[in-house]
């Protein structure tokens, strides 16, 4: 394969960024009056966050700081899966947030169908939870970023290893 460039199309995030967005919301949570004497747990494990709270008016209130910490750190939005709102023992309730990380099966089929389908020159690749997609060409490789930009999918995409 010598003289072929290639790139890696990959959905990942910062795990620092994520500790330290999440560290925000801890500290505002405690500052806040409207949060005074209220319970408030966030717990973060590898592939979930574990929200516990007292009502969901204040788990919709954590969202939010949520949301709008990760935006501040460059985190995508879209990274997030909203678990349901659902009762917890004491009169508390808890919410499961999942984290989105790599690309399932049929999302790397079908991006590299629209590869194929657009751009004959180039050959994706499916490796594990990436899609490598190879070309002669390095124009040709842009553009392929370009349109895979212009998807509207639900988890983000990002292009790394490019060669």
């Amino acid at each position: 394969m010598a003289g072929e460039s290639s790139f890696d199309v990959v959905s990942d995030f910062d795990d620092m960024e994520m500790r330290n967005a999440l560290d925000q919301v801890r500290r505002e949570v405690q500052q806040r009056y409207d949060f005074k004497g209220a319970t408030f747990d966030l717990t973060q494990a590898k592939t979930e966050l574990v929200l516990t709270t007292d009502d969901e008016f204040r788990a919709k209130a954590i969202r939010e700081l949520i949301e709008s910490k990760a935006v501040r750190r460059g985190l995508s939005l879209k990274i997030f899966d909203w678990g349901k709102v659902e009762p917890s023992g004491g009169n508390k309730v808890r919410q499961t947030i999942g984290l989105r990380r790599g690309l399932d099966d049929d999302l790397a089929r079908k991006l590299s169908k629209l590869v194929r389908d657009e751009f004959p020159k180039v050959k994706p690749q499916i490796q594990g939870d990436a899609l490598r997609i190879f070309g002669k060409n390095k124009d040709d490789l842009q553009r392929v970023i370009g349109r895979l930009k212009e998807l509207d999918e639900p988890i983000p995409l990002q292009f790394t290893n490019y060669r």
